[in-house]
């Protein structure tokens, strides 16, 4: 029965949602330039086959190119759009703007923001950080990617990162999740990781457990030149990387960075979420993690602040440090809105 409920309020949680961002901007619009108001059997209706369709795309694993535009496109220009329309609604309420001249200024902001948008979702950012610890002797480079997202992104989004790294100096590279996101995508396209000549370390994100037959294409990665850490440690000269698997509850997660740790090393957890480092930062001196995606579509990273206590950059606590990346690619829609998408540089230097 408890099961049954919580289904229920998920699906209820999804129609409420998806009227807020595909339909109720649209409305007040059209109101507001035509001065048509739609009756609520209408909006009940539209709202029944948005959802209908947006719970057949994520529920199927179907690869429609068109519906996966429209739910996710949609899904970034509807917020943006329900954005600019409260605005729209504040102005109308304080001031004596005609209603047509509100409608026609936010359909226009909302065509150019969405512009500005895609055209920023598509940029890459390299963004070099240095830290110094006691534990490493001799300097070590790395490249460290998030939430690649392949199959919402394309392959020559993967080959925009490796054009992007190929003049830096690594020393092997960290992918901390989501590399993919899509069961369409052809895994075959990562024969390209092959012709780099370093380890690369992968710790698998929520989205790889989306795929279809996910337990098989996860293990098809090694296959690409990747090294898999499901809850395992590596040793890198002064580095003891532990790759925490996303698959688990946070004190699960916890136990294996205790289990894994070694004392006299430069201890640097891998891991999806940026959920365990209050915990763990006694015992770690870098985590490196994604998921929150700083947002991407501003406002939308102060509600990603109501799940997540770090959301993004550097934090330091004493010895240890975490880094929460706003991700090399979007998911979803291919929008950001006062977000980047970021490949970060690291440098580890002694201090003694």
């Amino acid at each position: 029965m408890l099961k049954k409920i919580k289904s229920y309020t998920f699906y209820l949680f999804i129609f409420v949602l998806t009227y807020f961002i595909y339909i109720f901007p649209y409305e007040i619009i059209n109101k507001y330039i035509f001065n048509e108001k739609n009756s609520f059997e209408y909006s009940i209706i539209n709202s029944i086959i948005f959802t209908s369709l947006i719970i057949y795309y994520f529920k199927s694993h179907n690869t429609f190119k068109p519906l996966q535009i429209f739910v996710y496109e949609g899904m970034g220009i509807g917020f943006i759009s329900l954005a600019v329309v409260c605005l729209g609604i504040i102005f109308n309420f304080l001031t004596d703007i005609k209603e047509l001249n509100i409608g026609i200024s936010c359909l226009t902001l909302i065509l150019l923001i969405s512009i500005f948008g895609l055209i920023k979702g598509r940029k890459l950012y390299v963004k070099n950080i240095q830290l110094s610890s006691s534990n490493i002797k001799q300097e070590l480079n790395f490249i460290f990617i998030s939430d690649i997202h392949l199959g919402t992104n394309k392959i020559n989004h993967l080959l925009n990162i490796l054009k992007k790294i190929k003049n830096i100096k690594y020393d092997f590279i960290l992918i901390g999740g989501d590399l993919i996101d899509s069961s369409s995508f052809d895994l075959k396209n990562l024969n390209i990781l092959k012709s780099i000549n370093k380890d690369i370390y992968f710790v698998n994100g929520n989205h790889e457990y989306y795929l279809k037959d996910f337990k098989k294409k996860i293990d098809s990665l090694r296959k690409y030149n990747i090294k898999m850490l499901i809850n395992q440690r590596v040793t890198i000269q002064d580095i003891n990387l532990i790759g925490v698997d996303d698959l688990q509850n946070v004190d699960s997660k916890i136990n294996h960075v205790k289990r894994l740790r070694k004392e006299n090393l430069f201890n640097l957890v891998l891991t999806h979420k940026p959920d365990i480092w209050d915990k763990i930062k006694d015992i770690n001196e870098l985590m490196l993690s994604g998921h929150t995606h700083n947002g991407q579509i501003f406002p939308f990273n102060l509600i990603v602040r109501l799940k997540f206590k770090y959301v993004y950059g550097l934090y330091k606590n004493s010895n240890s440090n975490l880094y929460v990346s706003s991700g090399a690619g979007c998911w979803g829609p291919k929008i950001r809105i006062g977000t980047s998408n970021e490949i970060i540089n690291f440098k580890l230097t002694s201090n003694n």
